[in-house]
């Protein structure tokens, strides 16, 4: 390869033209040679080592505008780029697609696509899937990091209320950012527990109190307990509901809609119970009020939103739909093969439990499930030997999904560990470019002191100590800056 006019490159015709599917070119990306040829590049004519077949023929600043640098006596062009990552992209020359090798950086080796002006359509389909997690995480970490600098910010052009509403939100929402919040979720998480164990303790006899007409009611002392517990909850929902920046996703988010659930009851049973009586009959408000009053239940989910763990059990069982789905489907066609079948091999008993299909599903479930109550149980030979093969069954046919489950669990659970981390690491890095910047600006004023100084030996000297004892050198942002995500190839 040669540029024209010049006689250092004796392959270029003296028009300037280059025999393009001739051509021979020596790429050097990070120490790592390459050889390549016109009519393979060629295929690609928009990628940067296409472009270098014909940059020749344009002078040096055409050259030194696609690589870092150029030997014309070697013929050599020079890239200072990850050698690791341009050897899974020069694939798109010869197979016409790209994998990663494991261990790049998804995020790095798209970077690298973009500068050697590679299309992405083609990379692989599971390096795609791969790029787009690294997205989605890198979003994550963007997002919990915007969150705790609007935590730490404040914006003096607010209202006075806007700002109340901010310090009740992280005051209620998040126990990590003060004591005082934290002890204020310890106190929520106690009153929960203090409720359900009332809702259970208020159902034993011994501790029921008998009324005028004879019911059975909870103890006086319960039913505070219980009154003092949702006036806790009603006043904390309330404060979070008018706190909330975003009062519609407030109201249906599903851990919300539970603490509705948990509060409702209580004050739609004191509504019955006062009320309903002259507009019904005393015993169908007895029955509602029963009915609300099982709906209690609802509040020891109110516990997801005080611990990490059940929020990521139940994020690793969302993400657990399919596994979950092929445990169900397993278990429904052994209940309904095996209960048909001992169905019909316990009809010749005289005495047989199994008086239907449909009865026998329950037999079916409990075997499987190997529970076992033993109120439905076969008699004849073959009906045991049915019931061991379905038990033996049933315990294959759960123990298949479960540990792509616990896969679920344990991947999810350390994502969230390692998002927590790379977010805390993201702060230290913007503090750490600010304390930068702030010593760049320092940099200068000395500077100027320096050149003021010259007339002042004294001054000069002080100067130069200062320099040379505390002030370190910063890296040039054009030549040396590696961002984050370049540093972690």
């Amino acid at each position: 390869v040669k540029m024209a006019g010049d006689s250092r490159f004796p392959d270029v015709d003296t028009d300037g033209s280059e025999k393009n599917e001739e051509t021979e070119i020596v790429v050097n990306v990070g120490g790592v040679r390459q050889v390549f040829y016109g009519d393979n590049l060629n295929q690609y004519p928009e990628t940067r080592l296409a472009e270098l077949i014909n940059c020749l023929s344009g002078g040096y600043d055409s050259i030194f505008s696609l690589c870092d640098d150029y030997d014309p006596g070697k013929r050599e062009f020079y890239f200072d780029r990850d050698p690791d990552a341009f050897k899974c992209i020069i694939d798109v020359y010869y197979f016409g697609e790209i994998h990663m090798k494991k261990g790049i950086c998804p995020i790095c080796f798209k970077n690298e696509m973009e500068f050697w002006k590679v299309d992405l359509k083609f990379l692989d389909d599971c390096c795609k899937t791969h790029l787009s997690e690294k997205k989605e995480e890198l979003e994550e970490i963007a997002r919990r990091v915007q969150l705790i600098l609007d935590d730490l910010g404040i914006d003096a052009s607010e209202s006075r209320w806007k700002r109340c509403q901010k310090y009740i939100w992280k005051f209620l929402e998040k126990p990590e950012s003060s004591y005082p919040a934290r002890v204020i979720a310890v106190l929520s998480f106690l009153f929960i527990l203090i409720s359900s164990v009332v809702m259970c303790v208020g159902t034993i006899p011994d501790l029921q109190v008998v009324d005028a007409e004879g019911n059975r009611m909870e103890h006086p002392t319960l039913d505070s307990i219980e009154t003092a517990c949702i006036g806790w909850f009603t006043i904390e929902y309330v404060l979070r509901l008018i706190s909330s920046p975003n009062k519609l996703h407030f109201a249906l988010s599903f851990m919300n809609i539970v603490d509705v659930l948990a509060i409702l009851p209580f004050y739609v049973s004191l509504t019955l119970t006062h009320l309903g009586a002259k507009l019904m009959e005393l015993s169908n408000v007895q029955q509602a009020v029963q009915a609300l009053r099982i709906m209690r239940i609802a509040r020891i989910f109110k516990l997801a939103r005080h611990s990490s763990g059940l929020q990521t059990l139940t994020y690793a069982l969302k993400r657990s739909f399919k596994e979950l789905g092929l445990l169900l489907m397993y278990l429904a066609v052994g209940i309904f093969v095996f209960s048909a079948l001992g169905y019909t091999m316990e009809q010749s008993h005289p005495e047989t439990l199994f008086k239907s299909i449909p009865q026998s599903f329950w037999w079916a479930i409990i075997t499987m499930t190997t529970v076992g109550y033993g109120d439905i149980y076969p008699k004849t030979t073959l009906g045991k030997l049915n019931a061991a093969i379905s038990f033996l069954c049933g315990v294959i046919a759960i123990a298949l999904p479960i540990h792509p489950i616990i896969n679920n669990f344990v991947r999810y659970y350390n994502k969230q560990r390692v998002l927590e981390t790379a977010a805390k690491h993201e702060l230290e890095l913007m503090e750490l470019n600010s304390a930068e910047g702030k010593a760049a600006n320092s940099k200068s004023e000395l500077e100027i002191l320096a050149r003021e100084g010259k007339e002042d030996p004294f001054h000069s000297s002080r100067l130069k100590v200062s320099h040379s004892d505390t002030f370190i050198h910063l890296l040039s942002e054009e030549k040396h800056y590696r961002t984050r995500l370049q540093s972690c190839k």
